[in-house]
């Protein structure tokens, strides 16, 4: 340890190492008191703030301490802060010019959560895309999707969107659209569909499921029933539910018909005509020629070749 002592004992007599070694330490108390910070206003602010806010303002603490401390190192070091802030103005202006898109997200970020349209947690879904908010930055949105996909979304692009939150309240509708033959049994479809209901567990006795007949369709009666469930259980739900509605239809003999053509040719002269030219083609025969009757219409000749 002396022998240590004895080496580092020239270089701290040194004014400019004795001010990088002040530096440097201050350095390292600021990142420490930074993460010390954060920590606490989390567990302070976890129960009274949004999680969004509560890491909003833990990251602004923390950049806050760690560029206090990163000042007070310049300044141990020699360097005129008032000449780098004067410089870290202009390079602000300029910085802002060129890069207009960022200082949009950072703008659109800010109506974003002061909104709180939705929060950490949430399930949402933006166009094509759904999964659960992961984060809320400054400049972007990120989301986990169903199938474990990281997404980032600009803020700019969320502010323009239409935003679906799909946890914003505690229970969810599922709307089931089926057609049933028009020989069904309007009553029965209606009791089946709610002996369904009552037997699953996750379906909510209020508010009461709901029985639609809404439109005669092409091939089926086209009805919508509606029941509501927590919103947690939604996804399976919605399978097994749908599954439920499927075996009751089949065990009760519902039909749900498919779409069917019927195409008919007709039986006009003409389609005679062209039946009997195809008939004599395929038999190697070749067909009667037409001739002319009393009434200037054409007629066909039945003699042979």
């Amino acid at each position: 340890m002396e022998w240590l002592l004895s080496l580092l004992e020239p270089l701290l007599e040194s004014p400019r190492a004795a001010s990088a070694v002040r530096a440097s330490v201050v350095v390292v108390i600021g990142l420490v008191l930074a993460r010390i910070i954060a920590g606490g206003v989390a567990r302070l602010t976890g129960a009274r703030m949004s999680p969004q806010h509560a890491l909003l303002l833990r990251r602004l603490l923390q950049y806050g301490v760690v560029a206090v401390a990163f000042a007070m190192a310049l300044a141990e070091l020699g360097f005129d802060l008032s000449v780098l802030l004067g410089a870290a103005g202009i390079l602000t202006v300029a910085l802002g010019f060129a890069s207009q898109t960022s200082a949009s997200n950072i703008i659109s970020g800010l109506f974003l959560i002061g909104e709180r349209h939705f929060e950490i947690g949430d399930a949402i879904q933006v166009g094509a895309t759904e999964g659960v908010v992961v984060s809320i930055d400054l400049m972007s949105v990120k989301l986990r999707t169903f199938d474990n996909l990281s997404v980032r979304l600009p803020n700019e692009t969320l502010l323009k969107s239409e935003i679906v939150n799909l946890a914003r309240y505690p229970i969810r509708r599922l709307n089931v659209e089926e057609g049933v033959a028009y020989r069904s049994d309007l009553e029965r479809v209606r009791a089946v569909l709610a002996e369904v209901a009552d037997a699953d567990p996750n379906a909510l006795d209020e508010p009461r499921p709901t029985f639609n007949f809404y439109a005669f369709g092409d091939s089926a009666l086209q009805i919508r029933y509606s029941v509501w469930t927590a919103q947690p259980n939604y996804i399976e739900f919605r399978t097994r539910f749908r599954e439920a509605v499927k075996v009751a239809f089949d065990r009760s003999g519902i039909e749900v018909p498919f779409p069917q053509r019927v195409i008919s040719a007709g039986h006009g002269p003409a389609m005679q005509a062209a039946a009997t030219v195809a008939s004599a083609a395929a038999g190697g025969v070749k067909p009667p020629a037409p001739v002319d009757d009393d009434d200037g219409h054409a007629d066909t000749d039945e003699r042979g070749p």
